[in-house]
Order: C-alpha cells, then sequence, then structure tokens
C-alpha cells in the first residue's frame, strides 16, 4: 500500500468517525490505566462491568492498596487471567504510590516499569489521559495492518512503526481509535464486513468479502 492509498485508508475512517473514544470507562489517568491493565485478553464489555463496582470502592491507588489483593480479585473474577491482574493492580498501585506520589507518570519508561504494564497499555495511556500521538496495538491492529497493507509487519512493534510513518500528522493523535473500532466491528478476525467498510476502496485485501453470507436455506416444508 502505498503512503497516498494509507492516508486515504484512514481519512475514511475519520470522516465516519469524527470523534472517536475509547470504550473503556473511567474517571482519571490511574482508573483508565487500571482499565486498560484489565483489558488484556478480555473484551472491554466484561471490563466496563467489572470496574463499574471495582471504582466505586477504589478509584484512587491508596484506596485500591487499602482493599487488597482479595478485595480487588473480588470485583474482576468475571475477566480472564483476574488472579494475576488483581496482583498487578495493587502492585502498581503501591509503586505509584512509592515512586509518583499516587500520580500516573506520563513518561513511557516510567509507565513500562510498572507492574502488569506493557508497550501497548503505555501506549493507549499517553494517548488517552495525556494526548500524546501514541500508537497502541492491539490484536485488531495487528491484524488489521497486515490484511490491509495499512502497516504490514511481522511483530506488534513493527506494526506501530510503519503505523506512525504512514498516518496523516494531523491524524495520529485519534488513528488508534479509529483503527480498533474497525478491526473490532468490520474487519474481523472470522469474516471481515468488507460489504459496509467505508475504506474497501483503499484496502489491498485479496479476499474482500462484498455481501454478507447467504442464511443457509431451511429445510422441509414451512
Amino acid at each position: 500500500m502505498s503512503a497516498a492509498q494509507a492516508a486515504a485508508f484512514v481519512r475514511a475512517l475519520a470522516e465516519a468517525n469524527p470523534a472517536p473514544r475509547t470504550e473503556l470507562h473511567f474517571t482519571s489517568p490511574y482508573t483508565l490505566l487500571v482499565a486498560v491493565a484489565l483489558s488484556a485478553q478480555a473484551t472491554d464489555v466484561s471490563v466496563n462491568k467489572a470496574t463499574a463496582t471495582l471504582f466505586q470502592v477504589a478509584d484512587t491507588p491508596a484506596a485500591m492498596l487499602a482493599l487488597g489483593e482479595e478485595g480487588v480479585g473480588a470485583h474482576i473474577r468475571r475477566i480472564g487471567l483476574w488472579k494475576a491482574k488483581a496482583r498487578n493492580v495493587i502492585r502498581l498501585s503501591q509503586q505509584l504510590l512509592e515512586r509518583h506520589g499516587g500520580e500516573v507518570p506520563a513518561e513511557r519508561a516510567a509507565l513500562e516499569a510498572l507492574a502488569g504494564v506493557g508497550r501497548k497499555t503505555a501506549n493507549v495511556v499517553l494517548n488517552v489521559a495525556f494526548g500524546e500521538e501514541a500508537m497502541a496495538v492491539d490484536t485488531h491492529i495487528f491484524r488489521l495492518g497486515n490484511r490491509t497493507g495499512l502497516a504490514p509487519g511481522r511483530t506488534p512493534r513493527a506494526v506501530e512503526e510503519e503505523l506512525m510513518k504512514r498516518v496523516p500528522p494531523e491524524l495520529l493523535r485519534d488513528a488508534h481509535h479509529w483503527l480498533i473500532l474497525h478491526g473490532r466491528y468490520i474487519c474481523k478476525a472470522r469474516l471481515p464486513e468488507c460489504w459496509h467498510c467505508v475504506a474497501r476502496a483503499h484496502c489491498n485485501y485479496a479476499d474482500k468479502v462484498p455481501w454478507p453470507p447467504a442464511a443457509p436455506a431451511r429445510s422441509g416444508a414451512g
């Protein structure tokens, strides 16, 4: 995909959704950090259900630490890997209090030094909480980047670097939202819904699905 084609692809998504937002619920950089950390290998819907009660009782590092690992676990049992995630939430809350006065740092290295926080989580926090032009590459964006030709790469980091070069500078701030949502709802893993993709004219995917699959015929008399 050429640079001009890549720019047209992203602009088509932007025109269809001028004000994209993360689907995770949060009220502060801290609750955003926790929500994103909990979202690994889990849906945003399941995370939002868990944090709806968790953040009612603990929406600061100090309150979370007071709740304890078992207390956090009681709220997040519905999401995958909840035991490890409860442990990490407590550890990162303690680290924030010890190293940053309870505040979420706005630097990548400091974020990635927190328990359970990798590059993708750090990128989301930097982008959403602090307005940086960071590109968080999840499974949806990794798939979309390779399938469409927008940003092919063997690793999430390679896809991220390609996207940072190919997305028009004025669209970088919101690009990861457009791409995540597009991968989640349109350019799906099993059956991409190309028939209502606003960027299909700019996509290099060779096996486009131009219309919905036909419903199986009913057998027997009606």
